[in-house]
């Protein structure tokens, strides 16, 4: 029983500390740069005639 107790504890402190990481990349918006490289052989060269 104390095991269980024990596992209920480390596996809030896992998905509190990823939900902490995933909103301190957000507001880093690291994942904006990713996207735009993605897009980028999408746009027309201007300087072909």
């Amino acid at each position: 029983m104390e095991v269980v107790i024990l596992q209920v504890f480390v596996s809030l402190f896992l998905v509190v500390g990823s939900l902490l990481l995933f909103a301190f990349t957000h507001r880093q918006r690291d994942f904006e740069h990713a996207d735009r490289l993605a897009l980028l052989p999408l746009e027309k060269d201007e300087k072909q005639p």
